[in-house]
């Protein structure tokens, strides 16, 4: 890899190009030893090139920078169900010749609508996956991670995940210790745990049913005990074999179902606000043992607890004797 074109539009996101810019747009460093690349920045129309953050660009290469390049980025813009045929028609034709494709974050649309991602893994952003879902059925959407490859093709997720795929691109190419070496740079770690799941704020499900909600909030105040199916039926009055078929009814899952995620709605507020073992935390929330909920946590949010804790938790734990 010897040639990176970034193709920016009016609209630009201003972090999305950075991120690009950050891995790839680098100087040589002796200290580093890092791979030096003929990087470009080009758009449709050469000249000024409107900003989404209050500062405009000045853009003098045309999208003739992409022909020979060897890995074509396509940069995020606000308006991005807006698609330029010039844009699209450069995205066919790098991927016809073999050139590795890289959009970040809402630039996953404009692949899509180019044909590039039918049958393919992909990702975008958290609050766009489902969107794109919808849109464009044949692709296959991951909205769970940070970035997908496949094939020449690279997706990332939203903002800052543009630099973990970009490192991902680097780690494949050059080496883990290339790669390292420009994370550290960056000032970012060379590889982050988890997915996009763990950055996505979950509230606490609503409890509004027709007939249920008083069982569903008295549930909720009583999550660390054991609620089988014939307790809460017996709460609510009902015969088990009724209570099952109305919970579906009201609220479209089953009672298991919702009462892990409510679970996990909680021991997520716990980890963030408390400084108790996952092991309390795991009986407080009413899944018994550490081991259970790290399980569920890890299923349903990409991430371990104690690495959430990490990223997210608001209160410092006090070292005995400090």
């Amino acid at each position: 890899m010897k040639t990176v074109a970034v193709i920016v539009q009016d609209g630009a996101e201003p972090f999305g190009l950075g991120s690009i810019c950050e891995v790839w747009g680098e100087p040589y460093h002796p200290e580093d030893d890092n791979p030096v690349f003929d990087f470009r920045v080009c758009t449709p129309r050469p000249g000024r090139v409107r900003g989404r953050a209050g500062f405009d660009l000045h853009v003098d290469a045309g999208l003739e920078a992409t022909l020979d390049a060897d890995l074509v980025c396509f940069s995020p813009k606000y308006e991005f169900l807006d698609h330029d045929p010039l844009v699209l028609d450069v995205a066919r034709a790098a991927f016809e010749r073999g050139a590795i494709i890289y959009a970040h974050c809402s630039a996953a649309f404009m692949l899509a609508e180019a044909g590039l991602l039918d049958g393919r893994e992909c990702t975008t952003h958290w609050r766009y996956g489902d969107r794109l879902a919808r849109m464009y059925p044949r692709a296959i959407v991951r909205p769970e991670v940070l970035y997908v490859q496949d094939g020449n093709i690279l997706t990332g997720a939203g903002s800052a995940a543009g630099i973990d795929a970009s490192l991902h691109l680097m780690r494949q190419t050059f080496g883990a210790k290339v790669a390292a070496s420009t994370a550290r740079r960056i000032v970012v770690p060379p590889h982050r745990d988890g997915g996009q799941a763990q950055f996505v704020r979950t509230p606490m499900g609503q409890t509004e049913c027709d007939t249920l909600s008083p069982l569903l909030a008295w549930a909720v105040d009583h999550l660390d005990e054991q609620l089988s199916v014939e307790r809460l039926a017996a709460q609510a009055h009902m015969s088990p074999r009724t209570f099952a078929r109305r919970f579906r009814d009201e609220t479209g899952t089953t009672p298991l179902q919702w009462l892990t995620t409510q679970r996990l709605h909680l021991a997520e507020e716990m980890l963030e606000n408390s400084t108790l073992a996952v092991e309390q935390i795991a009986t407080r929330v009413g899944f018994g043992n550490a081991a259970t909920l790290r399980h569920h946590f890890t299923a349903a949010r990409g991430t371990t607890p104690q690495q959430y804790r990490k990223t997210f938790g608001t209160i410092q734990p006090v070292e005995v004797g400090a």
